[in-house]
């Protein structure tokens, strides 16, 4: 019985300590508690989520939209991968071959709305080409590395389980989420660094502090007079 009463305190202690520091994606890569990104569903003419695309019809807007998710998940891919765990390599590379219909419509969508609004099908086909460097370099990050990376790992994992034909779902349930992930956020339980100074007190180690072993305090200073290291 004894036995069976350390094992329900040590579970009760490891439940209360791992609700005391869940966090939203209750991933402690980097944080004991991340920062929330989650944010409500987009339509996808938000002019903050990327580049404007006037005109455009909703399929026009949801192929962007997936466009986009792909976009932010090659770069964690490219970017993520010092951390294994987060295995973005992996989704990335998962994704694209179990949504590959859906992607590729999406690839035909947009190139067929750029030529269509462009005067030209060269300028329509520079057009799409600005859209994708420009929507792939929107997700490079480096002060918010940490947070963007946890995020898309999340994402990435949602996307490889979606059910085929539904990965625009996913680009509209995540990519608030992916865009606020943007933003540089640290600890989030802990907020504030705490600093302290630690001194070190030494006897002087010069032989003739020694006398059989033992410091002499007399000849070479008391303990308010040993040097600082």
């Amino acid at each position: 019985m004894k036995i069976v009463r350390i094992l329900a305190s040590a579970l009760l202690a490891a439940g209360l300590f791992a609700g005391l520091f869940a966090g939203p994606t209750a991933s402690a890569q980097f944080f004991l508690k991340s920062y929330d990104f989650r944010g409500s569903p987009v339509a996808g003419t938000e002019p903050e989520l990327g580049m404007p695309m006037p005109g455009a019809t909703p399929a026009e807007i949801r192929a962007g939209l997936v466009w986009n998710l792909r976009a932010a998940l090659n770069v964690a891919a490219l970017q993520c991968d010092f951390e294994p765990t987060l295995m973005t390599v992996d989704h990335y590379n998962a994704m694209i071959r179990d949504h590959k219909d859906e992607l590729k419509g999406a690839l035909d969508t947009l190139n067929a709305y750029f030529v269509r609004t462009a005067k030209t099908k060269a300028a329509g086909q520079t057009a799409f080409d600005r859209f994708g460097t420009r929507t792939y370099s929107a997700f490079a990050t480096v002060a918010a590395q940490y947070g963007f990376c946890q995020t898309a790992s999340k994402v990435g994992t949602e996307a490889i389980f979606a059910p085929r034909g539904e990965l625009g779902n996913v680009a509209v349930n995540y990519m608030r989420e992916l865009r606020n992930s943007l933003v540089p956020w640290g600890e989030q339980q802990f907020p504030r660094a705490f600093a302290s100074r630690t001194y070190m007190y030494l006897p002087d180690f010069q032989p003739s502090c020694w006398r059989k072993g033992v410091y002499n305090e007399r000849y070479c200073g008391s303990d308010a007079k040993k040097k600082r290291r």
